[in-house]
């Protein structure tokens, strides 16, 4: 729902109903994961994808029924034996999306989800999407850290949801959740969605150079939060990196670590080092690296440089006592071999690389690979 929260939002505070699609499964080559939504707005407009194209024409058709008879659905769509393409998935994918219509009523909630996911407060939202009770499908169950709102229909089925659900808040996951009817944990029949809103992950960038202003940009296009940190006020300045999210001025080791303490890193933060100089890097990388206090290590840390300066980087962080292993969680020299020779080629050579990392990806060109091109996440 993130992708189309703010025109949600708009009908909802009007009082209009809208029809809010969102893939709850996906199976084999599905071209979007769980979580992304489509909506049909009070004036019939759409907005966001469920499936880059292939089934929103279905789809359309079955928010325009929503809307109007408000009975929530769920609906496969892929290719069958029967009718390979009638509904458009011709990628050989299967998807499952759920159709409801959303109003003050039925959504009292959306208001206080909507200012939590803005304000960066983790906030996830259960649905049931298959129930043997047709008036159960549709409920909704909104989890806060420390509170819940809304009920999925007995307080069974709400203990467990709550206590599922906030492990995968604090994940940062979406999934189908399975219980019996009413919430059992051995049994089937009742389905729950979970779809979870953490924070944005963030991408720090150590360095204020013109490599960095490219990272930076990048990196809010890929939806991070992004924080430039160099120790050199002269050059660490807002103006220089209007995408950054915030610009900090100091030493790099020192900002890292005082953030990995407040427990604002997690298991999706990635570093983007592009200092290339011995002072800033060593110290910094060493803390990244081989510091044993950390809970949960970035997703990414990745160093600019030459080979020359890769060698002499490496040989200086063994000799502070980083071992091999450690040192082969880096990403150096840093980015995919793109051939980048400009600052913005050079940043699209490391987003590919980050996302690379995230997904299992290899880099290799398609035309070279066989198999499934979306790799189960």
């Amino acid at each position: 729902m993130r992708d189309v929260l703010d025109e949600a939002e708009h009908w909802w505070r009007r009082g209009e109903p809208i029809a809010l699609a969102t893939v709850v499964g996906t199976w084999k080559s599905s071209p979007r994961q769980a979580g992304a939504s489509m909506m049909l707005g009070g004036d019939g407009a759409v907005v966001g994808s469920v499936s880059g194209g292939c089934v929103e024409g279905a789809v359309y058709e079955l928010a325009q029924q929503v809307v109007a008879d408000g009975v929530p659905q769920l609906q496969r769509y892929g290719v069958s034996d029967d009718d390979a393409f009638t509904v458009g998935l011709t990628c050989g994918g299967i998807l499952d999306v759920f159709v409801e219509r959303i109003d003050p009523t039925s959504f009292p909630e959306l208001g206080e989800v909507a200012e939590a996911i803005r304000a960066g407060v983790p906030v996830a939202v259960a649905t049931t999407t298959r129930h043997p009770d047709p008036a159960r499908v549709g409920q909704r169950l909104v989890l806060f850290a420390d509170s819940t709102s809304g009920t999925l229909g007995s307080a069974r089925s709400d203990a467990a949801v709550t206590d599922d659900g906030r492990g995968l808040l604090a994940a940062g996951r979406n999934a189908i959740l399975e219980y019996g009817p009413d919430g059992e944990r051995l049994g089937d029949g009742m389905e729950v969605f979970v779809s979870s809103y953490a924070p944005r992950a963030r991408m720090l960038v150590f360095g204020a150079i013109d490599f960095a202003a490219a990272a930076a940009k990048i990196g809010a296009f890929l939806g991070y939060r992004v924080t430039v940190c160099d120790a050199r006020a002269v050059f660490a300045t807002p103006q220089r990196f209007p995408d950054a999210d915030e610009v900090v001025v100091e030493w790099p080791h020192r900002y890292l670590r005082a953030e990995r303490d407040a427990g604002r890193l997690d298991g999706r933060t990635v570093l983007a080092v592009l200092t290339h100089d011995p002072k800033f890097d060593v110290p910094l990388l060493e803390l990244a690296l081989g510091d044993e206090d950390w809970k949960v290590r970035p997703a990414y840390v990745g160093a600019m440089g030459s080979r020359r300066t890769h060698d002499d980087r490496e040989a200086r962080l063994r000799e502070r006592g980083v071992t091999d292993a450690q040192l082969a969680r880096l990403h150096s020299p840093i980015g995919l071999n793109l051939g980048a020779r400009t600052p913005e080629e050079t940043a699209v050579s490391i987003a590919a690389e980050i996302i690379a990392a995230r997904w299992g990806g290899d880099g290799v060109p398609l035309t070279r690979t066989d198999g499934a091109i979306h790799r189960p996440g």
